[in-house]
């Protein structure tokens, strides 16, 4: 039996390194995965789409935690990076993968047309 497929309207990858972890990077995704949990988001619920995943170091050490999300958006990849992510903004970032809107300006890292 093949493996079901799960549509995805992007993918948040939450730090995991050691320096994440020691500002809050474990709580904070263990945070975003309940809510998005119960608001039914996670791309493997009824409607939802946003893919979550604990990575290793994404190389932000002093800047933690930090987020990276990439989705595809007008037949192009978009990639966004934050730092010193917290929990509202985490969200915020997840609400507008799943809404397919514009991604939040805070805290957000990187070249500015990605």
């Amino acid at each position: 039996m093949p493996a079901k497929y799960f549509k995805t309207n992007g993918h948040l990858l939450a730090c995991g390194g050691s320096s994440c972890q020691q500002r809050g990077a474990d709580l904070l995704y263990l945070a975003l995965q309940r809510a998005l949990d119960n608001q039914k988001l996670l791309y493997y619920k009824t409607g939802g789409s946003v893919r979550l995943t604990r990575s290793g170091c994404l190389g932000a050490c002093s800047y933690g935690p930090t987020l990276a999300c990439y989705r595809e958006r007008a037949g192009q990849l978009e990639q966004a990076w934050y730092e010193a992510v917290d929990f509202p903004l985490a969200l915020r970032v997840a609400q507008a993968v799943h809404e397919e809107a514009e991604l939040p300006q805070e805290r957000r890292y990187g070249p500015a047309d990605s």
